[in-house]
């Protein structure tokens, strides 16, 4: 849990923050049923949203190496392969999703290793078996979204991205609320 003690005796910040935290938090949620309710359509967005990020990145290589280094050719390679990736991505999203899809995969599984070794170390602990339930969570998904991959990406990926963001918007909405009890007892 987030502890407001470091701005508690601020007014016009805990203001603020209940203010943004509300606004972001209801942007959020939207965006959140958004890629619930229509995943495929926030699979494809993700993956052109990557795209624009990795050219945005490739030019900014191009610019770092062209500044500080123009003989530097592994700068040149970066910049060149980041806008070949970014440009494919930007402009054929789906291959893009797939991609997204198996990195998805990876991580549920990395963090299902993660999450059973840790519920084992904390084991004598009160609700270690809850980490060991996020564990086991984490490998059913990662298992269900590569057992479908490439074609379970459109739509897995589109709906955990939609579930993490609206989950976002609910936790700034009570952060926010939070917030705003703590300034009203100022």
């Amino acid at each position: 849990m987030v502890s407001f003690s470091i701005f508690s005796n601020d007014k016009e910040l805990l203001q603020k923050f209940s203010k943004y935290s509300k606004v972001t938090g209801i942007v959020f949620i939207l965006l959140g049923l958004g890629g619930i309710f229509y995943p495929q359509i926030m699979s494809l967005v993700t993956a052109v949203f990557y795209g624009w990020l990795l050219l945005f990145s490739s030019f900014m290589i191009a610019f770092h190496t062209w500044q500080t280094n123009k003989s530097d050719w592994l700068g040149w390679l970066k910049a060149v392969l980041l806008f070949v990736v970014g440009a494919l991505m930007a402009v054929n999203p789906l291959p893009g999703v797939a991609a997204l899809g198996i990195l998805l995969a990876m991580y549920f599984f990395m963090d299902a290793f993660a999450s059973v070794a840790l519920a084992f170390r904390v084991k004598p602990q009160n609700n270690w078996w809850l980490i060991l339930l996020n564990g086991i969570l984490s490998l059913a998904l990662g298992g269900y979204l590569l057992a479908g991959w490439p074609f379970s990406s459109l739509y897995l990926v589109g709906l955990f991205i939609g579930l993490s963001l609206f989950f976002d918007g609910v936790i700034l909405l009570s952060m926010g609320k939070t917030a705003n009890n703590i300034e009203k007892e100022l």
